[in-house]
């Protein structure tokens, strides 16, 4: 059972979780996108429902706001180092069905891989999730196809209709919030069917790891990484040590997204690369995404969300890929 206020009672709500919590969800950025009168949307912190977009699948996923781009790990003089302090607020993230099940990604490479992340971990541990609905299907996402497009793993759900805000509870912490509403029954929207549908190659073989596809597709690469970057399972990053100019022997070591489709992201000591072909890095990252995280881990990597057909500027669509290679293993 859940409930339903008005969207005068539900903005008073939502300005004391503001309060309480760092709030992050998809916001329209004007101009933002691709060229000055292209817009983009990304997540950023929000203090009034107003300002989420329910209607558009973000562009970026939301894992900027549970990690990242760019992290300070420890700042450092000649004789010791100091960790930065965690958040100090709780934080609320407004995901979608897919993007909740990325998460499940996440917490597997970082806290569930042999070692736990202690950076990733004491986020993760803020972290309350609200879940957004899917009415209809986005223009390049596979989520059915790939058993991501439910989920009940929300402490939140929440559904703006006109003039009324329906709420679904799952979680106790926000039983009191949410108490004087008006009992309703509060069904999550959870697309059933998309345009794009993927089947999955199975049989994978020697041949298929070094199909023709991957030439093909990797002749058209650009390497921009940007495939990577809007990702949510997608979770490689590079180390930076930076050095102050007031004085080179004090500085910060620093984590950074990194890309597995861009050069030098494989070299090692000596100037030896391991992927310096495109179809490579193509082959690389379709085959993780899609047979070696499940062989490791008893399912797949990517949720469906489609984000990596939609940036892509050559127009490379992975789903595509993903159907020629199921024929060749049929």
């Amino acid at each position: 059972m859940g409930y339903k206020f008005s969207k005068d009672e539900m903005a008073k709500i939502f300005a004391k979780l503001a309060q309480d919590y760092d709030v992050f969800a998809p916001v329209v950025k004007k101009g933002d996108g691709t060229f000055s009168d292209v817009d983009v949307v990304r997540y950023d912190q929000v203090t009034s429902l107003d300002e989420i977009e329910f209607n558009k699948k973000s562009d970026y996923s939301f894992k900027e706001a549970l990690l990242p781009i760019n992290e300070t790990l420890f700042y450092f003089t000649e004789d010791e180092t100091t960790v930065p302090k965690g958040p100090e607020k709780k934080r609320l993230i407004f995901l979608r069905s897919c993007d909740i099940h990325a998460v499940k990604r996440l917490d597997q490479i970082y806290l569930d891989n042999k070692f736990e992340d202690f950076y990733y971990k004491r986020t993760r541990e803020m972290v309350r999730f609200v879940l957004m609905g899917c009415p209809n299907t986005c223009e390049n996402g596979f989520c059915a196809s790939m058993g991501t497009n439910e989920t009940n793993q929300y402490d939140l759900y929440i559904k703006v209709n006109g003039d009324n805000a329906f709420v679904d509870v799952k979680n106790d912490e926000f039983t009191e919030t949410f108490k004087n509403g008006a009992l309703e029954d509060v069904k999550p929207d959870f697309v059933k069917e998309n345009k794009v549908k993927v089947t999955l190659p199975k049989n994978i073989t020697k041949e298929t790891m070094s199909s023709e596809l991957f030439k093909e597709y990797g002749s058209r690469c650009i390497n921009c990484g940007r495939c990577n970057f809007v990702c949510p399972t997608c979770t490689c990053f590079s180390m930076q040590d930076i050095f102050y100019k007031d004085n080179e022997k004090v500085g910060e070591r620093r984590r950074v997204w990194a890309s597995c489709q861009v050069d030098g992201y494989t070299e090692i000591a000596g100037g030896h690369g391991f992927r310096n072909d495109n179809s490579d890095r193509m082959r690389f990252k379709v085959m993780h995404k899609i047979h070696d995280f499940e062989q490791r881990f008893g399912y797949q990597m990517c949720v469906g969300c489609g984000r990596c057909d939609d940036v892509c500027p050559e127009y490379i669509s992975y789903s595509t890929l993903i159907n020629k290679l199921a024929k060749e293993c049929e």
